[in-house]
């Protein structure tokens, strides 16, 4: 059966699925990514587990892999296939693609950033399906975003399109380990309400899901932390639908997991906020943790859409 390769790595864990010409997957697979041992151990477990996956396509499937589609973390320079940044991991200036066009036997790879990737997935087959302009928004430890058009994903001039996390909303405030203060991903993340909450309940423990539950339990010193994040969040969105005028806002990540808990107050705190712009439509993402996998395995056969149009659909 066809196939590529998608691989997910994330800070602590890697997702990785055998993915077919329609996006089914046909395996999934998880495994730590080691970075206990050195950014040198994450690279090899990355290449030791791809190679994993194409022996199990061989065996299973009937034939190896087709193509791969790695989506990582950090600073990624797409069009030369590097991994440039990544704290969580410590590493620098990795030539991930061709590592593993050499270890997967030349077979082509595209190497995508995680959240762009997980934003391409929720565009074409998750909660964007059929949207010709959308933002996807990830609020989890921090806020990122993917900028969708028309079917693909804005990467900008340098890789660091839809940073929206570190778009300032509270000049002078907070600092943020980028270098500025006030970014939004300081006070609407999930790790921001996390620290939020846990300083008024004086439970280092208490995390955004205990504030979020609080809230439905009407607590007000709950509904006074999450109402800052959620018009903090707002005030940031009203800032990108200003120079995207997207038609779709699609909300991920740890955060979104609180429902209506946090859709029904952020849809109202857009709307109050709007003037002249368009009130885009705003959604769950639909994709969950396959996101960054789906994402990984559209990457890879796009990308032999481009060498041979016939191979995604022949």
């Amino acid at each position: 059966m066809r196939h590529v390769i998608a691989l997910d790595v994330g800070g602590t864990g890697m997702k990785a699925a055998l993915v077919g010409a329609g996006g089914e997957l046909l395996h999934r697979a998880r495994r730590a990514t080691g970075r206990e041992r050195g950014p040198d151990a994450v690279v090899d477990g990355i290449l030791d587990f791809a190679a994993e996956l194409r022996a199990y396509g061989v065996e299973q499937l009937g034939a190896p892999a087709l193509a791969a589609g790695v989506a990582v973390p950090g600073i990624v320079d797409e069009e030369h296939g590097v991994a440039a940044y990544a704290a969580n991991l410590g590493w620098r200036d990795v030539p991930l693609r061709a590592l593993l066009t050499d270890r997967l036997g030349g077979v082509p790879v595209a190497l995508g950033h995680d959240v762009r990737t997980g934003g391409l997935a929720e565009g074409r087959i998750g909660a964007g399906q059929g949207t010709d302009r959308y933002l996807f928004v990830a609020l989890g430890t921090g806020i990122a975003g993917a900028i969708g058009i028309a079917g693909r994903v804005e990467a900008g001039a340098h890789g660091f399109a839809g940073e929206i996390g570190h778009v300032v909303v509270r000049p002078g405030g907070t600092p943020c380990p980028c270098g500025q203060r006030g970014c939004l991903e300081r006070y609407a993340s999930a790790a921001a309400v996390s620290e939020a909450w846990a300083a008024v309940t004086g439970n280092p423990e208490a995390d955004a899901a205990d504030c979020a539950r609080a809230v439905d339990a009407d607590d007000p010193k709950a509904r006074e932390v999450w109402q800052h994040a959620v018009d903090t969040l707002a005030d940031g969105l009203i800032t990108a639908l200003t120079l995207l005028d997207p038609r779709t806002l699609i909300i991920g990540g740890g955060l979104a997991e609180a429902g209506e808990t946090l859709f029904t107050p952020l849809r109202e705190a857009v709307r109050s906020r709007i003037t002249f712009q368009k009130s885009p439509t705003i959604v769950p993402a639909a994709l969950g943790d396959t996101a960054g996998c789906l994402g990984a395995g559209l990457l890879a056969w796009d990308l032999l859409d481009k060498t041979d149009g016939t191979e995604a659909t022949s």
